[in-house]
């Protein structure tokens, strides 16, 4: 899976791969010259690896098919973040990251975004693995630099390596969990060896490793946050910031990378900047008064309505719905089950159905959304109708471990029929509550235990937007009994909770690839389910849920790695662990016309770092609409 350093609170667009929330990944898969041809040898000097199947592109490619290697550079983007900042390390727990970090540093490898997972080089010229994948090395290019003209050595990529798994966010622990250990094995060649156990995705994930300069950490502490501005190797390096408030990445000239095929047709953009703004609402307002430049939407409401202005109909801003191909993953109201009375499935069975999704979506979204039912939505990967044979021979081991239903029945979340009468729903849900010990005071018309205390908690969000989703769930929680508190906080301290497991219930989004691995780990894993930064915001710790997971990590090919999603996927829907709610399945953005594009748009959506300024269209809007003075 394709994994990201950007901050989990920034909203600015993802340069470097998809639309924003789709912050992770993709399918690791076979490198390219195993074949029937090769057997069992390693595979000496491959360009890259695919996790599996064949590469799509040869040793000789040029460029990837959905990037325009003639594209111009030059001109400035403007972006928006909601928030603040004040760090440029992002990959620590403490901190609030800037925005676009991540591309001042560059990867042993980089995926591309029209196949389900493969890797080519580039800091990495090539690649090697044994047929079992219990080891890969990776060579170096020589022509590798630093921003300070240094090279990049062995040394910075075991550096790196050894310090994100020891000193890093938690999610590094678990990705790197299975790895041995890492030595040089020639002048730029480094070698990583796994600990036994399928784990074919593990090159790939090496693959993914940002490296850091050795010579320019070694002075400084890595575990604290700190405003220097980084050295990297990437396209991109900090040119001016104001702590908090705006930061401006710059293109680098004489960026060692430049002419990769990888690198064809992308990174355009003389100058990125990134405003950050206090909330959604003003971030929005200030898009339309044409302070920055691209926007993705990610709110139905304001899709269909707030949009409705003289730019638009004039042409100077556009407003697109681009469809792709990526599975959508899980977004849903999300308990911690650390905490009672959370703790009992049924009771998070029953308010499910309290969640009225049809009158939501017809009355909050427009009818934009499909309700969401699995982990990996809008995918191949999604288990729907009952388990095949495959699935069977997967599940049967746990029988007894897990609900009976995952054999019997299709998972589907509640359903009422959009009039906003739930009655029948929490007639059902007063049932699930009153099994599970709860039942209503007649005197003071209050749930309650056997004890006499009330069920009540706090639904925490991040964005104000949400309030209006959360008020109509709250009124019908009401109506069981329940009290329901809504608050709102901001960025930093949302993070700060959500890093310590401080919270009832959340809004949660984890996104999926179609190539699902060792990220699992620390999205369901037993051992993230107490590590401070983790994102088992879930608080699951289950023997089950861990072998299934290790099950899909040790797939041995496409056909195996289906089934076992699947698996876990079936055990995640009826662990009633979340209440699903709503998915689309096409990126949503509004740009000021100012950009020319790629004709390709390949099946991860849309790629900003592939587009460009066209200098007539910027010329012709600047004349029509000059830029506001910042």
């Amino acid at each position: 899976m394709r994994i990201s350093v950007l901050p989990r609170t920034a909203t600015a667009f993802v340069l470097a791969g998809a639309l924003v929330a789709n912050a992770r990944a993709e399918d690791p898969a076979p490198v390219a010259a195993t074949s029937a041809a090769t057997g069992g040898a390693i595979v000496s000097g491959s360009h890259g690896i695919a996790m599996h199947g064949d590469l799509k592109y040869g040793p000789g490619f040029k460029s990837f098919d959905y990037t325009n290697p003639k594209a111009p550079k030059g001109g400035r983007l403007e972006q928006a973040a909601v928030g603040t900042f004040d760090s440029f390390n992002p990959f620590i727990v403490r901190g609030n990251p800037a925005a676009g970090i991540g591309q001042v540093y560059d990867t042993l490898m980089t995926s591309s975004a029209d196949e389900p997972f493969s890797e080519y080089g580039l800091l990495a010229e090539k690649i090697e693995v044994p047929a079992d994948r219990s080891w890969v090395a990776f060579t170096l290019r020589p022509e590798a630099r630093w921003h300070d003209g240094k090279p990049v050595t062995p040394e910075d990529v075991i550096f790196s390596f050894e310090t994100l798994r020891t000193r890093g966010q938690p999610f590094y622990r678990a990705y790197y969990g299975n790895v041995d250990k890492a030595e040089k094995t020639g002048p730029r060649t480094v070698k990583f060896t796994f600990k036994p156990g399928e784990n074919r995705e593990l090159p790939l994930i090496l693959g993914q490793l940002n490296v850091l300069p050795k010579h320019w950490w070694e002075s400084r502490e890595f575990d604290k946050t700190s405003l220097d501005k980084p050295l990297g190797s990437g396209p991109y390096r900090i040119e001016s910031f104001e702590p908090g408030r705006r930061v401006v990445y710059e293109r680098v000239r004489d960026y060692w990378g430049e002419k990769l095929p990888v690198n064809a047709g992308r990174n355009n953009f003389d100058e990125i900047a990134i405003d950050y703004y206090r909330d959604e609402t003003v971030e929005l307002e200030a898009f339309k008064a044409g302070e920055y430049d691209f926007r993705p939407e990610s709110s139905a409401k304001a899709w269909a309505t707030a949009y409705d202005v003289p730019a638009l109909k004039t042409g100077l801003m556009k407003k697109e719905e681009i469809p792709n191909k990526r599975p959508v993953g899980m977004q849903a109201w999300a308990f911690n089950t650390r905490r009672r009375p959370f703790d009992d499935p049924r009771v998070r069975e029953a308010l499910g159905h309290a969640f009225d999704f049809e009158w939501s979506n017809q009355n909050l979204f427009h009818g934009q959304y499909k309700r969401t039912r699995s982990f990996f939505d809008n995918s191949e990967l999604a288990a729907t109708g009952l388990p095949s044979a495959a699935e069977l021979a997967i599940l049967e081991p746990f029988r007894g471990k897990i609900p009976e239903q995952v054999f019997t029945t299709e998972y589907q979340p509640p359903k009422t029929d959009g009039s906003g009468d739930a009655r029948q729903n929490l007639r059902k849900a007063a049932e699930l509550l009153a099994e599970a010990g709860w039942k209503v005071d007649p005197k003071t018309r209050k749930l309650v235990n056997a004890d006499g205390k009330e069920m009540r908690f706090t639904i925490l969000l991040v964005s104000p937007l949400f309030e209006r989703i959360a008020l109509p769930f709250v009124k019908n929680l009401e109506r069981l009994g329940i009290t329901a508190d809504v608050r709102t906080v901001d960025s930093a301290q949302y993070r700060r909770l959500l890093d310590e497991f401080d919270y009832d219930v959340i809004v949660a989004n984890w996104p999926q690839s179609n190539s699902p691995g060792n990220e699992q780990r620390s999205l369901w894993g037993s051992a993230a389910a107490g590590a401070q930064g983790s994102q088992n915001y879930l608080g699951i710790a289950d023997p089950t849920i861990d072998a299934l997971i290790e099950a899909v990590i040790a797939a041995p090919d496409r056909q195996a790695l289906v089934a076992r999603t699947r698996a876990l996927d079936r055990v995640l829907q009826w662990g009633q662990w979340v209440i699903p709610q709503w998915h689309i399945a096409d990126d949503r953005v509004a740009y000021w016309d100012k950009f020319g594009r790629p004709s390709v748009v390949p099946d991860q959506g849309v790629q900003l770092d592939t587009w460009w300024i066209d200098p007539e269209k910027a010329k012709s809007l600047e004349a029509r609409q000059p830029r506001p003075q910042s």
